[in-house]
């Protein structure tokens, strides 16, 4: 229910949501690893492919509902605020560590950071700032703050040598920010395939929450022409002039400091960030101005049970590698696999199937759950 006074719910943002964690569900669930489209796989070190896009993409929304849902109660003078930014935030956080912990709970060898706990620490740092910095000239300081992270980022990781490396040495075993995830975290408790860096390691958060903040100042701009009644042509084009002009600035910054996902390099920061904000204009423009309204819901549902959607899938996925079928038999993922989607299509393909199937189950699971009208909120 959209509170008294607050502009309407917005279709285009919850659509663009659904969108992405759609995707997230899609890629990290592919019927074999040993089979995968390339640009369902991630950049192997410097470069991006659709992939690297994702996770960005949905930091990117959280920003842009953090302006949407906090402008309105700060200007109601709602309290409490902050206590229940803090409550979310840590609710998020503890389940990122209980999908690292299920079913074995390996307490000495359990992965710290995760994508549930870096959505819930850019979500913590920026609405607190968004709390702290309300008026005219709070999305100033925001501004401010998202391209100091960037620059302190950049001038870290290229000006300062981890102990026993060089200076700008972005190499996984070289680089800082995998030096900072050893040191404090230790190898035992970051990114298993590794054990030399985090892809959502410590430092590299810091251009993340700046992500976030790019997508708290495109909800602005957003909620800044819903209220003065703006014309929509005006809020895609400001939308989609901001967009080119972050995706620019970071692709011309990646020639000295290369785009990366797994660093979250502040050039990789910016250019997704001017991505995500070209499509979420054209999304707005598609569904709020031309009113195609249709296609955008089945996403919008998606949209709205997002972090739900996200952390049951994962459960579940999890739960499918464990389980085997019979004593000693096949996982039961594998089985699945096997037995329903390779016999009929190559493996490439099927294994896309697979990834479709889990993405439309869910789908039905998140349907049947709306229809209940049951809303798991955190």
């Amino acid at each position: 229910m959209t509170p008294p006074g607050a502009p309407p719910r917005l279709l285009s943002v919850d659509a663009l949501r659904g969108l992405t964690v759609a995707a997230m569900v899609l890629v990290n669930n592919p019927g074999t690893w040993s089979a995968v489209y390339g640009p369902l796989q991630h950049a192997e070190w410097h470069g991006w492919t659709p992939t690297d896009m994702v996770f960005p993409f949905f930091l990117f929304v959280v920003g842009v509902s953090i302006a949407l849902a906090l402008g309105p109660a700060l200007e109601r003078g709602a309290s409490g605020l902050p206590v229940r930014v803090l409550r979310r935030a840590a609710v998020i956080f503890a389940l990122g560590l209980l999908l690292h912990a299920l079913p074995f709970f390996p307490l000495a060898t359990l992965r710290i950071p995760g994508v549930l706990q870096r959505i819930a620490v850019c979500y913590l740092l920026a609405a607190l700032l968004v709390g702290a910095t309300r008026g005219a000239r709070g999305w100033r300081v925001q501004a401010v703050t998202a391209g100091a992270l960037l620059v302190g980022y950049w001038l870290l990781m290229t000006k300062v040598a981890a102990p026993g490396q060089e200076a700008g040495d972005l190499s996984p075993d070289g680089n800082l920010a995998g030096y900072v995830d050893r040191l404090v975290l230790g190898s035992r408790h970051i990114w298993q395939a590794t054990r030399v860096y985090d892809p959502e390691g410590i430092l590299s958060t810091l251009p993340a929450t700046a992500t976030t903040l790019l997508g708290v100042l495109a909800g602005h701009w957003l909620r800044a022409g819903q209220v003065a009644g703006r014309a929509g042509a005006q809020i895609v084009g400001g939308l989609a002039v901001g967009g080119l002009a972050a995706a620019a600035l970071g692709w011309l910054w990646g020639l000295s400091f290369p785009v990366n996902k797994p660093l979250w390099t502040s050039s990789y920061a910016l250019l997704m960030a001017g991505l995500a904000a070209l499509v979420l204009a054209a999304c707005h423009w598609v569904i709020e101005v031309r009113g195609r309204r249709g296609w955008a819901a089945p996403f919008a549902l998606l949209g709205v049970h997002a972090l739900t959607l996200f952390f049951l899938s994962s459960l579940m996925a999890k739960l499918l590698f464990i389980v085997r079928v019979g004593a000693g038999g096949p996982r039961l993922q594998t089985w699945l696999f096997e037995h329903i989607f390779a016999p009929w299509a190559s493996p490439v393909d099927a294994s896309l199937a697979y990834a479709l199937a889990y993405v439309l189950l869910w789908w039905a699971l998140m349907w049947a759950l709306d229809r209940s009208g049951l809303r798991l909120r955190v």
